[in-house]
């Protein structure tokens, strides 16, 4: 086998390769040879068909086979012998195909670019600390004893207030003519829960059962329903029942309802609770400020072909959230506006995944086989029970499907290194001055990392907002999992192999049915705000 440089620039590299006619002929009767002691013919005995015949019928697909086999060889010869680290799988451009002829093709590739060993050692970092006060753990007994409300029929005379439940039902109407989705019977609402459209539920105070009242309510401009945009409307509406809250006690029934024994126990478990919950903000913000830090102290080129992969994700998932906009076009048009920031964004991501991967390499950082099992087994959990067993032994088997769960894992094990050596000074803070330190963060248009080549699924991540408007989930995460070099296998080029339905290749997971609300139909709801998702 012939190898010839023909580039080398920058992170690019070509390379010519030719395969001699003889070695492929050899490759050739080697499969010949092979199956001619498996193949049965009437007239022959097992194992003694001969070889020309054998050729004579299969020779086309046996060829097809042995030339794969040999481009395969070929490629894997220019990685080792070149001592190349591909950044992506290998692009192969075959030139000269003809049969009793040699070989010949193109492998195409990036490398990974060589980063001098980043220093470990005296990163500076504040940890901002908050101590859960009585106050939050007031609040957070109130929410559970919310959760736990219950409401009785209220007297003939009542007349409902915010907190209370009106159950009713209604008629919708613009310019006099009924619309879809504005008439429901029975519908629940909870007045003062700020869930139907700007209007109604006030509107709805001082009601009593049996009342009949006519709403006059205007649908907001950002409607997600466009022809409703912007319109008034009136609602006929018929109250069937008022219903008032029964109060919950903070006292050991309230324990007892959530299956623990008193209330005291039940602090202790909230005090835990908002312990982690606050430790795990705290962590947020270190490892975002020690990402900030990497990414000023470290410029290298990286792979345009990884760029290229980060940014179609994050392109893909933003114009999945601009379908869901009440106005697509607008949306899309948005974003648009902002493409090349997204592109830095992807080369930010790229850059900061392998430096991270270069440091968990250098530093043996490493996810361990029970590790591992563990994370199939989570992941396989997920899955309905009877797809369980296949979903563990599809992770197993499946180089790419592990990566994608074990790199985030490595990757918060190489930042908790990263955070052990740092130099570390604490400063204590409210909830609030800490919540507030990380969504001025997340206004960062470059804020944070994610993965380049980790194994995900380019399906997108959801990762709260960022300026410009239009920044949405998959442009922003401090958490998501970087390149996974220091333990992912060599590049090995694909074997051409008929590929098994998609049914067989992954379990397919059960979409999570979304619970209906009791109360609002479409056109009486307000659209849904997408929560920013902190990492």
């Amino acid at each position: 086998m012939r190898i010839a440089e023909t580039l080398n620039e920058g992170l690019k590299r070509e390379y010519s390769v030719t395969i001699p006619a003889k070695d492929l002929n050899a490759k050739i009767d080697a499969q010949v040879a092979n199956v001619a002691k498996q193949i049965r013919m009437p007239g022959f005995r097992p194992g003694k068909v001969p070889l020309n015949l054998v050729k004579k019928m299969h020779g086309a697909s046996l060829r097809q086979e042995a030339l794969q086999e040999a481009l395969n060889d070929g490629i894997q010869q220019v990685i080792a012998e070149q001592k190349l680290r591909p950044a992506m799988q290998p692009q192969v451009d075959v030139e000269s195909i003809e049969e009793g002829k040699d070989v010949s093709f193109k492998v195409a590739v990036e490398v990974l670019p060589t980063i001098d060993a980043p220093a470990v050692e005296g990163i500076k970092l504040e940890k901002l600390v908050v101590d859960p006060t009585d106050n939050d753990m007031t609040a957070a007994l109130q929410r559970l004893a919310d959760q736990q409300k219950s409401f009785d029929a209220a007297p003939a005379k009542y007349a409902a207030k915010s907190g209370d439940v009106v159950v009713m039902d209604f008629v919708g109407t613009v310019d006099g003519e009924p619309f879809e989705g504005g008439t429901g019977e029975g519908m629940q609402v909870e007045l003062g829960s700020g869930r139907l459209i700007p209007g109604f539920e006030e509107q709805l105070e001082g009601v009593k059962a049996n009342e009949q009242r006519t709403l006059k309510v205007t649908f907001p401009d950002d409607y997600n329903v466009a022809y409703l945009k912007g319109r008034d409307a009136e609602f006929a509406v018929t109250v069937n029942e008022v219903r008032t809250p029964k109060p919950v006690l903070l006292d050991d029934s309230l324990a007892s309802n959530l299956g623990i024994e008193t209330l005291d126990k039940l602090k202790e478990i909230l005090k835990d609770s908002l312990g982690n919950e606050l430790s795990g903000l705290t962590r947020t913000h270190m490892k975002r400020k020690l990402l900030d830090h990497l990414a000023a102290s470290h410029d290298f080129a990286v792979p345009e072909t990884m760029v290229e992969a980060e940014f179609n994700q994050i392109w893909q998932q933003l114009e999945h959230e601009a379908g869901h906009e009440a106005d697509v076009e607008a949306a899309k048009a948005e974003i648009e506006k902002d493409r090349d920031e997204y592109r830095r964004i992807a080369e930010r991501r790229v850059r900061l995944g392998l430096l991270l991967s270069e440091i968990g390499q250098a530093n043996n950082i490493q996810v361990s086989q029970p590790e591992m099992n563990r994370l199939i087994m989570q992941e396989a959990s997920k899955y309905p029970r009877d797809q369980q067993q296949q979903a563990v032994k599809f992770f197993q088997e499946n180089a790419m499907a592990a990566a994608q769960l074990r790199a985030p894992l490595y990757e918060e094990k190489v930042v908790d290194f990263l955070i052990e050596k740092a130099d570390i000074t604490e400063r204590k803070v409210s909830r609030d001055e800490l919540q507030a330190a990380i969504e001025s963060e997340d206004e960062s248009p470059l804020g944070h990392v994610h993965g380049p080549d980790c194994g995900h699924d380019h399906h997108g991540h959801d990762h709260g907002a960022a300026k410009p408007k239009a920044k949405k989930a998959a442009a922003k995460t401090a958490d998501a999992a970087p390149a996974e070099a220091a333990e992912a296998e060599p590049v090995k080029p694909a074997k051409k192999a008929a590929k098994a339905p998609a049914e067989e290749a992954k379990p397919a997971k059960k979409a999570a049915a979304k619970p209906k609300s009791e109360a609002a139909p479409a056109a009486a709801e307000k659209p849904a705000k997408k929560a920013a998702k902190k990492a």
